[in-house]
């Protein structure tokens, strides 16, 4: 479940794959600069959805970022369903109390999770089920405008991954009330940094929707 709960907030992205991943830090090494050679079709296959193994950068002992697989979604305190979302208000909130579900994770467990696209289904347009025939949320599909891929923020803790969110942009507020904290370019240093709070706010952060169908 989202932690908020109600209607579900980024429960599906299209994540590039964990040779991908690696691909992304060889470049960045070589480089300076993070490129990756990502098929430029979109197969479902290949989402991720909460309880998917996903690919993520996270910092090792000595700073260096590194791929690893995390399971998406965190045990739920009280045995529920995992949680998938990880608000960055309440997450800061209790940074700040200095306990909470989400305390040790948001201070130590800063990561990167590489996708192509992330999805969130519209409040109240309705498409019918290719599945059951039955009315279903629309989808939309988010890229970055000349992007092959980009970052999400997330949290990692004992191998398993949150999704970080806050308020919506413009490009995504018509379709949903919240949405993942996207990482623009120069971006991910900042996230992994001591002054990841100044990202909190992403209404600058371009972004292009198309329906799924």
């Amino acid at each position: 479940m989202s932690e908020t709960g109600g209607c579900a907030m980024c429960q599906r992205m299209c994540p590039l794959s964990f040779e991908e991943a690696q691909e992304v830090l060889a470049s960045r090494e070589e480089t300076g600069r993070a490129r990756v050679t990502a098929d430029e079709t979109f197969d479902p296959a290949r989402d991720a959805w909460p309880g998917s193994m996903v690919p993520a950068l996270v910092p090792n002992e000595s700073g260096q970022l590194v791929a690893t697989k995390l399971i998406w979604g965190f045990d739920a305190p009280n045995g529920s369903r995992a949680v998938f979302n990880t608000r960055i208000e309440t997450a800061l909130a209790q940074l700040r109390d200095g306990r909470g579900m989400w305390a040790g994770a948001i201070a130590h467990g800063r990561c990167l999770v590489p996708v192509r696209a992330f999805y969130e289904g519209h409040a109240t347009e309705r498409v019918k089920s290719e599945r059951t025939g039955k009315p279903v949320r629309r989808q939309y599909r988010f890229l970055m405008p000349g992007a092959k891929a980009f970052l999400l923020a997330g949290v990692c803790q004992d191998g398993k991954l949150s999704i970080v969110t806050c308020e919506p942009n413009a490009a995504v507020a018509p379709v949903h009330n919240r949405m993942p904290l996207v990482l623009g370019p120069g971006e991910s240093s900042i996230w992994l940094g001591p002054n990841f709070e100044m990202l909190a706010d992403r209404s600058r952060v371009r972004l292009i929707s198309e329906p799924e169908r």
